[in-house]
């Protein structure tokens, strides 16, 4: 069931604190056949309720404040890339490549949103740079779709095969994933317990002066990051300067957070990262399983050069399984998962009301994030905590709840109280509120973005809020 009791018992939360989260139920927000709504209330709260209980920590409070979460907020946050405006403009959602297309034998989802998933895609299809919507169409009509998955995947691409829920309960991969927890916790040593300074309570600040280093992209870690830069997380995203970030991706994720880039494959920028990394007290990665172990980044390598870290890991698929390695993006885990098939029509695939499984699954990670500080300040240790999008889809489709007879737009009206705008080095900027909302709390960002890769790659001068092991 996609219940709040579910999930926080999966964050290793105490059921006693349960009764401190009340609802606001709005009619009418994500509607689908899936229980989206509930499920984003659900991550949205496990976020919020993990936050109180770290405030009152540090805040020394006697008991944890009340969270207070709203449909209409969730909603709003859930869409956050479609409300998002640039001096009025509209922002860039999926490419023309990025769609269902008709196979031979069924359909075939790609993402090309990218220009490097782009090109990998047309030379899978031995297709050059300049081919039309209408050619590759008309190529991938006459081809099965398993095919089209393996080769444009073999070729660096992406491109996923639709399969019914059957389907994908009997694929290795689904049958792997079902296996495992929603999320996955573990202790990596012995290091001593955290030693959390107070922080004061207007506003409360649970994540005040915690260090985040934002290794991910694409909604889902952009999500978990940004979350905790509205809790007070000094939060610094590190790109490559190779892989330049969509504008609006941008604009729309890094509320509250620096943007610097560093190219790991030189020497100097690896000496900057591991000074980074020496005062650093979360670090949050986005990229397919193992992409970062050669720079020594898995999580055992990073607490055995800082022990008492808390790592959160993000993957489309899980680190197991036949697709372990694969890379991945909301929409394609639906198409995989069986999700489009059940949101869809006899005559064409679907898809929920928004990319639920990315902003979900990123409040879920930020909510593990602050269970771990928690935890390690009773504790001690060095803390992983993994999850998956393919995760949160089993865990959306296996809830037999019905929710509701298809998906519709959102009326736009049930929007309105949680958007806002303010002047950014980007222009004018429309966007969602925060939704993780509990007494006391902060109800907005302290900083918009700035611009992609311009800030120093240092940290903010030191206040000593809180340091793994004792006190320094």
């Amino acid at each position: 069931m996609t219940d709040i009791a579910f999930a926080w018992s999966a964050l290793g939360g105490d059921a006693a604190l349960l009764p401190r989260i009340t609802t606001v139920v709005r009619e009418g927000v994500l509607p689908a056949r899936l229980p989206v709504r509930k499920l984003a209330r659900t991550c949205v709260g496990a976020c919020a309720l993990a936050a109180a209980e770290l405030g009152a920590l540090r805040a020394g409070l006697a008991e944890v404040p009340e969270v207070r979460v709203d449909d209409g907020a969730v909603a709003a946050a859930f869409h956050s890339e479609r409300h998002l405006r640039v001096d009025g403009r509209e922002p860039v959602t999926f490419a023309p490549l990025s769609r269902f297309w008709r196979t031979a034998d069924g359909w075939v989802r790609t993402h090309a949103n990218y220009p490097h998933h782009r090109e990998r895609l047309l030379r899978a299809l031995s297709l050059t740079a300049d081919t039309s919507v209408e050619t590759v169409a008309a190529v991938l009509a006459e081809r099965p779709a398993a095919e089209v998955e393996e080769t444009v995947y073999a070729a660096g691409g992406l491109a996923v095969a639709l399969r019914t829920p059957e389907e994908w309960a009997a694929h290795g991969q689904g049958i792997a994933v079902a296996a495992r927890p929603l999320v996955e916790r573990e202790r990596l040593d012995s290091a001593p317990a955290r030693v959390h300074t107070p922080v004061e309570t207007a506003p409360l600040l649970p994540a005040a002066g915690l260090r985040v280093l934002d290794l991910t992209r694409v909604i889902a870690g952009p999500e978990a990051t940004r979350a905790l830069a509205l809790l007070g997380a000094d939060v610094l995203r590190i790109d490559s300067p190779l892989l330049p970030e969509l504008p609006d991706h941008h604009a729309d994720m890094d509320f509250g957070k620096r943007s610097t880039t560093l190219d790991l494959s030189t020497a100097g920028d690896r000496r900057t990262f591991e000074e980074l990394l020496a005062r650093t007290d979360v670090v949050v990665t986005g990229y397919r399983p193992g992409a970062l172990d050669r720079w020594g980044l898995s999580p055992e390598l990073l607490a055995e050069r800082r022990p008492g870290l808390v790592v959160a890991q993000l993957s489309a698929w899980g680190a197991y399984g036949p697709w372990g390695g694969r890379r991945a993006f909301d929409s394609l885990v639906q198409v995989a998962t069986g999700i489009a098939v059940t949101e869809g029509s006899a005559e064409r695939p679907g898809a929920l009301p928004a990319q639920a499984l990315d902003h979900g699954t990123g409040f879920l990670l930020a909510a593990a994030v602050l269970r771990a500080l928690t935890d390690q300040a009773r504790e001690g240790g060095s803390r992983v905590a993994r999850l998956a999008l393919a995760r949160t889809a089993h865990w959306l489709t296996g809830d037999t709840e019905p929710a509701g007879d298809g998906p519709q737009p959102t009326d736009p009206r049930l929007a309105a109280p949680w958007l806002t705008e303010t002047d950014s080095p980007l222009g004018r900027l429309r966007y969602a509120l925060p939704p993780v909302r509990f007494t006391s709390g902060p109800t907005d960002w302290t900083r918009p973005p700035g611009r992609w890769g311009q800030d120093p790659a240092r940290w903010e001068p030191d206040d000593g809020a809180s340091r793994p092991g004792p006190p320094l």
